[in-house]
């Protein structure tokens, strides 16, 4: 399945990308199946996507909590708590 990542605000400035287009495996259904997956990477990723870390989901522009199935050509997108205008 394909979907597009969004990264904002300090997110986006630990990972050091604001988006990509990724393709994941069968077994990533929901929205915190996209975190874990992401996780896996290792460094910065395992770090700034911790489990028990404040962050801010949404899908396709609908804020969101874990549990959220995705769909193919969704567009998840990851933020802190507060982020300024």
């Amino acid at each position: 399945m394909k979907i597009q990542l969004k990264y904002f605000a300090s997110v986006r400035e630990a990972l050091g990308v604001a988006g990509e287009a990724a393709d994941v495996p069968a077994e990533v259904a929901t929205v915190g199946d996209v975190r874990a997956w992401l996780r896996v990477r290792g460094g910065i990723w395992a770090d700034t996507l911790a489990e028990g870390r404040a962050l801010r989901m949404a899908c396709n522009h609908v804020m969101t909590d874990a549990g959220t199935r995705i769909t193919d050509g969704c567009e998840v997108a990851f933020f802190p708590p507060v982020t300024g205008g």
